[in-house]
């Protein structure tokens, strides 16, 4: 029922791996998505993973590095996997934990891991159990407890609760019992050489006298207050609170208005097995200690409030949390380091990882390509509406004139008042710092523009041609502005793109915006996979993050649109001017969000 099961280090080492009975598949197709999409990607809060037909279920071993994967067919519901992966590693590391330990690459590829004979048994035993487990019935009505009352017996418990409330309840005629007698008293003789009390303090030496005060007024004013006889007024009583810092070390002050010396306390006993004062505190900061998930849980939940409160959407800050919980638990930390310094740093580097692209997007060694082709380099700017997509279209217009490329704007915004004049507006001061006398008398920027109310996805696809005809460079198609929920808006998006498939689809979103961002990128996804007619849907790229200089320190944003697409942040606006388009550095944007 297993297509296969691997174990190999995060080095990429296969140290063992066994694939099921009539599967012709290699597992190194799922396996290397599993890489790529979830480890590589910081996205291991879930252990399972669906590549194509094939469900995957993973488990990482931080202490050796190791990672346990079994795969099998989607359709199938295999309710043992989970635990049968677990024992599957508790007895791998069992077996082979000398070999393990060895540290090194070449270490991993001299050893022979001959592990087919326990795999079998533990997979067998895995089965046997699935099988005999006993499936549960849901009772008839026979057998259960109602079907047993009848109209007599519900009478019955009915006349007997009024019974015993009857009879619990005291008749007013029945005469009180008399109490029971006490005990008489038996004086037991006190022993001898003890003194008693005669006529108050009599017979009692000074010390006893001073022991027999202080107890009286401990109890007089510690005691709580005491019922007093019906016939008796009731009077106010005044407590007299006891003041420890009067008393000098080694005195007590007592009501009788007398300095008593007490002896010192005890001093107290020695620690079993402490090793010293100096010691103890220098064992909690040293190494040799397993992290689990409760050392982390304190840590990780104030490192998630840290997140939220730095913009991150609260769902990204909580599968961070957790992938970071799984990527150290079992894990040995160093020596001199503490639980929090530990969860700091790999959050860090998680994020870093995340910021990172997955694909290195350079448009302009694109653009070139796309020259030597004979054809123009399209680029498409999507995004909701106010995120500032036409004025980075302007400055991504200029960085290309810039770098020695001509560009063709084409105004596919038809539903927005103004939007082709501001593009108009911007062609014409592009024009101006760029005269077409510095370049054989030829305009660096164009317009294409039909007006309003035409079909976005046909005024694009002219704009193409025309480009191809007039050797443009670059097109760059701009939108109209969309809300994620307007399906009708978001249906001519896909079919714009669909139609005309650019070469880059680039989402313009604003730095500022912190939940939303997940809901945005989810569903203008999830509208371009719906409507493309092709079974790779092209989906967004690579994103645009505008406004960032005005929000100091809460980067969040970036993190929560990267980690949601997988595609890097191409471009980050700052600034009103054209040269306020710079590119992201993830450490600085890091080092930013885990300032405190």
């Amino acid at each position: 029922m297993l297509d296969f099961f691997t174990i190999f280090s995060k080095g990429g080492i296969v140290l063992w791996c066994f694939q099921g009975a009539g599967v012709k598949e290699s597992f190194t197709g799922p396996v290397n998505a599993l890489i790529r999409s979830v480890i590589l990607q910081e996205r291991s809060g879930s252990n399972s993973f669906t590549h194509e037909r094939q469900s995957l279920k993973y488990k990482l071993d931080n202490e050796f590095e190791l990672i346990f994967v079994v795969g099998f067919q989607n359709i199938l519901t295999l309710t043992y996997v989970d635990k049968f992966i677990d024992d599957v590693q508790l007895r791998f590391r069992d077996r082979y934990k000398n070999e393990l330990v060895q540290k090194g690459a070449l270490m991993l590829l001299n050893n022979s891991f001959e592990f087919e004979d326990d795999f079998q048994r533990i997979l067998r035993e895995a089965e046997e159990s699935s099988r005999t487990r006993s499936t549960t019935y849901m009772r008839a009505f026979q057998e259960s407890e109602k079907s047993k009352k009848t109209v007599k017996s519900m009478i019955e418990t009915k006349g007997g609760d009024k019974g015993k409330e009857q009879g619990g309840k005291k008749s007013k005629s029945s005469k009180k019992e008399p109490p029971a007698p006490e005990p008489a008293k038996v004086e037991k003789p006190s022993p001898p050489g003890q003194k008693t009390l005669q006529n108050g303090n009599q017979g009692l030496t000074q010390e006893e006298i001073i022991q027999k005060k202080r107890e009286e007024f401990i109890r007089k004013h510690t005691a709580g207050p005491t019922e007093k006889p019906s016939g008796q007024r009731n009077k106010q009583t005044k407590v007299f609170p006891v003041f420890d810092c009067l008393c000098m070390p080694g005195f007590s002050f007592y009501a009788n208005k007398h300095l008593v010396c007490l002896p010192p306390p005890p001093p107290p006993p020695p620690k079993k097995g402490g090793g010293g004062g100096g010691c103890g505190w220098v064992k909690g900061w040293v190494g040799s200690k397993s992290l689990s998930q409760e050392d982390m849980e304190p840590v990780l939940e104030k490192m998630k409030e840290h997140l939220i409160a730095k913009n991150v959407a609260a769902e990204i800050a909580s599968q961070l949390c957790d992938s970071v919980a799984k990527k150290l638990e079992g894990k040995v930390m160093g020596t001199f380091t503490t639980v929090a310094s530990t969860v700091k740093q790999a959050l860090q580097d998680s994020l870093v990882q995340i910021l990172q692209p997955k694909r290195r997007v350079d448009i302009l060694r694109d653009v070139m390509e796309a020259q030597s082709q004979r054809r123009p380099f399209v680029i498409t700017f999507c995004g909701v509406n106010g995120v500032g997509k036409s004025t980075n279209l302007a400055k991504i217009s200029y960085w290309l004139i810039e770098n020695g490329f001509t560009v063709l704007i084409a105004a596919c915004d038809t539903f927005r008042a103004g939007a082709v004049e501001q593009l108009r507006t911007h062609q014409r001061r592009l024009n101006a710092l760029h005269p077409p006398e510095k370049h054989g008398g030829q305009p660096v920027v164009q317009l294409y523009e039909k007006g309003y109310g035409k079909d976005a996805a046909g005024i694009a696809m002219e704009a193409i041609a025309y480009a191809r005809n007039q050797a443009f460079d670059v097109v760059l198609v701009d939108t109209a502005g969309r809300m994620q929920d307007n399906a009708p808006l978001m249906t001519a998006l896909a079919k714009l793109i669909a139609v005309n498939m650019p070469d880059l689809v680039l989402f313009v979103g604003e730095a500022l915006v912190g939940n939303e961002a997940v809901d945005q990128l989810v569903k203008f996804n999830q509208a371009l996979a719906d409507h493309s007619m092709s079974e790779k849907p092209r989906l967004i790229d690579g994103i645009v993050l505008t406004k960032f200089d005005t929000i100091d320190d809460k980067v969040g944003a970036a993190i929560s649109m990267t980690y949601i697409t997988g595609q890097p942040i191409v471009f980050v606006g700052t600034g009103q001017t054209y040269n306020d388009l710079r590119s992201l550095n993830a450490r600085a944007v890091v080092g930013a969000l885990m300032k405190a």
